[in-house]
C-alpha cells in the first residue's frame, strides 16, 4: 500500500496500557496467558470438530469457522501488544498500522457475519426441525461462510483505501495499544469529517445488517421454544441458544460502543477494545464447550481415541 507523498511521518508511537515497567511485566504475563489460552482452546475446537464425525453438522461447521476467525483475530492484536510490553520504543510503521486496521476490520467483520449466520442456523434447527437437513445443506453452509469472508473483505478494503488517503503531518502518538481507526483519525491533518461519516455508516450498515437477522431469528426462536411442551426439549433449546447469545452480547456490545463512541483516549476505550478483540476470542470456545454436552462428549471420545492410539 503506497501512502501519499505529503505524509511527513513514517511511524506512530503506541502509548500502550502502561508506562510502569513493573506493571508492564505483570501485563505481559497476563496477556501471554490469554494468548496461549486463546490459541489452545480454539485449536482444540478445530481439532475436536474435525476428528469427531458426530460433530459434522452445520452448527459445528460454523463453530469451527468461528474458532478459526478467533485465532486470526488474536494474532492481529496480541503479538504486537506483547512485543510492546517488553519494548521501550513502542512504535509501528504507518504501513504496519494501516495493515493492522485492515485485519481488525477483516476479522471483526467476519465474526459479526458468522454470529449472524449461526443465529439463522439455530432458527432453522429449532423452528424448522423436520426440514433442517434440506434448509441447511452443505452447499448453503459453505456459501454462507464465503459470503461472510467476502463482505468482511469488502468492508476492510473500503476502510483502508480511505485511510490511505489521510495525511499525517506532526501528531504521531496513538493513545491506544493497537491501531484502530477511531484512534488513528484524530492524528490526521486532513479534514476527517467525511471519513468519520463513512466509518459510522459502515459500522451501522455492517453492524445492524448482521445484528437484525440475529434479533429476528431469536424472536422466532423464543416464540417456538415457549410452545414446546417437553421440559427437556425446552431446556436443551435454551441451553444451545444461550451460548450463542452470550457470544453475541459480548462481541457486539463492546465492538459497537468502541467504534460509535467518540475516541477519548481514556481507559474506557482500552476496555472496550480489549473486550471485543482479546477477551471474546478467548471466551468463545469456553462458552460453547462448557454449555454444550455434545462438545464435552466429543472431547472425551477424542481423548480416549488418542490415548488408545498412543498406548498401542
Amino acid at each position: 500500500m503506497a501512502l501519499r507523498n505529503h505524509s511527513t511521518i513514517t511511524e506512530f508511537i503506541l502509548i500502550g496500557l502502561s508506562d510502569d515497567p513493573h506493571i508492564e511485566a505483570l501485563l505481559f504475563v497476563l496477556f501471554l496467558g490469554i494468548y496461549l489460552l486463546t490459541m489452545r482452546e480454539n485449536l482444540m475446537i478445530l481439532l475436536i470438530i474435525r476428528a469427531d464425525s458426530h460433530l459434522h453438522t452445520p452448527m459445528y461447521f460454523f463453530l469451527r469457522n468461528l474458532s478459526f476467525v478467533d485465532l486470526c483475530f488474536s494474532c492481529v492484536t496480541l503479538p504486537k501488544l506483547l512485543e510492546d510490553l517488553l519494548s521501550e520504543e513502542k512504535t509501528i510503521s504507518v504501513e504496519g498500522c494501516l495493515a493492522q486496521v485492515f485485519f481488525v476490520f477483516l476479522t471483526a467483520g467476519n465474526e459479526t457475519c458468522l454470529l449472524s449466520v449461526m443465529a439463522y442456523d439455530h432458527y432453522a434447527a429449532i423452528c424448522h426441525l423436520l426440514l433442517y437437513g434440506q434448509v441447511m445443506s452443505n452447499q448453503l453452509c459453505v456459501r454462507l461462510v464465503l459470503i461472510s469472508w467476502g463482505l468482511a473483505s469488502l468492508d476492510a478494503v473500503i476502510i483502508v483505501l480511505l485511510a490511505i488517503n489521510l495525511d499525517f503531518c506532526e501528531a504521531q502518538t496513538i493513545y491506544h495499544y493497537t491501531c484502530e481507526l477511531p484512534s488513528l483519525l484524530p492524528l490526521s491533518c486532513s479534514d476527517v469529517s467525511i471519513y468519520i461519516d463513512i466509518l459510522i455508516c459502515s459500522i451501522l450498515l455492517h453492524g445492524l445488517g448482521t445484528f437484525l437477522p440475529i434479533f429476528f431469528s431469536y424472536t422466532r426462536i423464543v416464540s417456538t421454544i415457549l410452545g414446546i411442551s417437553s421440559t427437556t426439549g425446552r431446556s436443551k433449546a435454551f441451553s444451545t441458544c444461550s451460548s450463542h447469545l452470550i457470544a453475541v452480547i459480548l462481541f457486539f456490545g463492546s465492538g459497537m460502543l468502541r467504534y460509535l463512541m467518540p475516541p477519548s483516549g481514556s481507559s474506557l476505550d482500552l476496555l472496550f477494545s480489549i473486550q471485543y478483540s482479546v477477551i471474546t476470542p478467548m471466551l468463545n470456545p469456553l462458552i460453547y464447550s462448557l454449555k454444550n454436552n455434545e462438545v464435552k462428549t466429543a472431547v472425551k471420545r477424542t481423548l480416549r481415541k488418542y490415548r488408545q492410539y498412543f498406548m498401542v
